[in-house]
């Protein structure tokens, strides 16, 4: 499977075998842009929209912070692979990249155990 940073190859998760260090150097970028509380939420709200994608207006007014902090953190988001955008005249469209999560949870995915019970 591929996917965002780079993620293609073999790699199993976690509870299989460890990460090859490149690997884990991919995966980082993802994990970092999840550990800010905005920068998770923002996620869940592009992820939960109707229709698949969500205009950056609607998603400003939901945190006590100004446009260009939005803007920073969907930045960070969009470069760690995790969301894509497109500019539709004076606004930005965010959408979830579904690869990106699936990755996500398939290295987390503890079912995928070595040892078949």
């Amino acid at each position: 499977m591929s996917g965002p940073s780079g993620l293609s190859g073999a790699w199993a998760p976690v509870v299989r075998k460890p990460l090859e260090a490149d690997q884990a150097s991919a995966f980082a970028p993802m994990f970092k842009a999840l550990g800010d509380p905005v920068r998770l939420r923002l996620l869940s709200m592009i992820a939960s929209a109707g229709g698949g994608e969500v205009c950056v207006c609607d998603l400003t007014g939901s945190f006590a912070l100004t446009g260009p902090t939005i803007s920073h953190h969907l930045k960070v988001l969009r470069e760690a692979g995790l969301v894509d955008s497109d500019r539709r005249g004076t606004w930005v469209y965010y959408r979830l990249v579904p690869a990106a999560l699936a990755l996500l949870g398939g290295l987390l995915d503890i079912t995928k155990t070595a040892a078949a019970v």
